[in-house]
């Protein structure tokens, strides 16, 4: 990655809508439709993260109106306000249970440490297994004390490297020139934000032609944590229908789930045990788009792999989501946001900019957000396309490429003037709903549909609470 001062003559969002919306063979006379509002800095940063939020949510809203539109229906305007998109990309920081919310949803030891090179290392422990691999590794106590003194022995890179190869899920703090060194940053660097490519035969099908945008779609969401569930959270908000797959016993982060799972059926299909290769087989059949962030291999190696699915269900359109991307030597390597911001120089970045000693993180998941944001766009656009071509197709995505294009888009130069928003100071922005677990008051989503208004119908609800089966198209929506 490059460093590039904040100028003038940076690309306004509506430019950056229509890069993307190009590079899927979107219809340029949509741009028209699209109403932009705002502009930077609304969250503390030296990057544009309210354009990246404002872009890659308006691409997502813009193609799912685009399907209805290719289903018949007259275009509608698109608007999305860049301090609402930003607010969104910060959606679990808001939201509220019965008036209340934790101090913090991961575990306490978590986070960035210093290494004995005096160089720093980020520790991801908010799942038991990571958790435990660490202080194994280290052959310390868990407490950060413990943890600080282990690795006064390490230096940051070599502790990355060996911790890794024991199952730890670590990053060494790079600058943003170290990393454009790494030949994992080549392999990104080659790569196109949101790739769609054609995988296998199959004739057209065509578009559902519901009251909303994308209603009628089937949509089966095998992912976790935050990138994979904001796709299917805004397929939902626009009218699909969402069924989040999870197993038992499979970690999660309840807050998380609470707040990604809204619009969204959740069922138990564990791919383990051949009852469960067989619900999910079943719901393969019946499904327009698969949404899957395991690791590059995982799901073909229980017969879910791309080239299986499409097998199963020719036509489908097939997202998938990584850490580092497929190609390279990282392709395989496990990682999350925080991890990847570390490694790929933004905690580098953001703390020199704010003239701080680092890691400095993002004022928010934005790898994890856009890159969510912008699996929707790519498989609704991919949907279109099979609509008009048909075929089975393949969508890629990674939080390294979207950290990438988030990079290009620019920095700001007074980007920390502004405070971190409070929750009582987007009390505009939230809403509130029902749900099992008590009233959720939550971010709306931010693209405004002149036509069909995007909205979650189905609220939050417990993992594994639906059968492994879709409802009947007659049923009324609910839990």
């Amino acid at each position: 990655m490059e460093e590039r001062p904040a100028a003038t003559s940076l690309s306004p969002p509506a430019e950056i809508v229509a890069n993307l919306w190009q590079s899927a063979t979107g219809d340029a006379a949509a741009l028209d439709c699209l109403k932009l509002t705002g502009s930077e800095p609304v969250l503390p940063s030296s990057f544009r993260i309210g354009v990246a939020a404002q872009a890659s949510i308006a691409a997502a809203g813009l193609a799912a109106a685009e399907l209805r539109h290719g289903a018949g229906a007259p275009r509608q305007l698109v608007d999305v306000d860049m301090r609402h998109a930003a607010i969104e990309f910060r959606s679990e920081h808001y939201l509220t249970v019965d008036g209340e919310a934790p101090a913090f949803y991961g575990d306490p030891l978590f986070g960035a440490y210093r290494a004995g090179d005096d160089r720093f290392v980020r520790l991801h422990m908010n799942f038991q297994h990571h958790r435990e691999n660490v202080l194994e590794f280290l052959g310390c106590a868990p407490t950060r004390a413990s943890i600080e003194e282990a690795l006064k022995t390490w230096d940051a890179v070599a502790f990355e490297t060996a911790a890794y190869e024991h199952g730890c899920v670590v990053a060494a703090m790079r600058s943003p020139a170290e990393w454009g060194e790494h030949p994992q940053a080549a392999a990104v660097a080659a790569s196109p934000v949101v790739r769609i490519e054609r995988i296998g035969e199959a004739p057209p099908r065509p578009l559902p032609t519901g009251a909303r945008s994308l209603e009628g779609l089937r949509v089966l969401d095998l992912t976790r944590i935050i990138a994979g569930p904001v796709a299917g959270r805004a397929l939902a908000a626009h009218g699909a229908e969402v069924m989040r797959i999870s197993a038992p016993g499979l970690p999660f982060i309840d807050w998380l789930a609470k707040d990604t799972g809204r619009g969204k059926l959740s069922a138990y299909a564990d791919i383990a045990k051949p009852d469960g290769r067989a619900a999910l087989a079943r719901l393969v059949k019946e499904a327009d788009i698969l949404l899957q962030a395991f690791r590059p291999g995982a799901l073909a190696s229980r017969g879910f792999g791309f080239s299986d699915v499409a097998a199963m269900r020719p036509g489908i359109v097939y997202g998938s989501l990584s850490a580092y991307g497929e190609p390279g030597p990282w392709a395989s390597r496990r990682g999350f946001d925080s991890l990847v911001q570390t490694t790929t120089g933004f905690n580098f970045a953001e703390a020199q900019a704010a003239g701080v000693e680092g890691p400095k993180e993002l004022p928010c998941q934005a790898l994890d957000h856009a890159t969510g944001y912008l699996l929707a766009f790519g498989t609704i656009m991919a949907r279109l396309r099979q609509a008009r071509e048909g075929g089975s197709w393949l969508v890629r995505v990674s939080l390294a490429s979207t950290g990438r294009w988030i990079w290009n888009l620019g920095r700001v130069g007074d980007g920390f003037s502004c405070p971190l928003p409070s929750r009582d100071d987007v009390a505009d922005l939230l809403e509130d709903s029902p749900s099992p677990f008590g009233r959720l008051r939550a971010v709306r989503h931010a693209a405004r549909l002149a036509a069909t208004p995007a909205r979650w119908e189905r609220p939050s609800v417990p993992l594994g609470t639906n059968p492994p089966a879709w409802p009947s198209r007659t049923e009324i929506a609910g839990p």
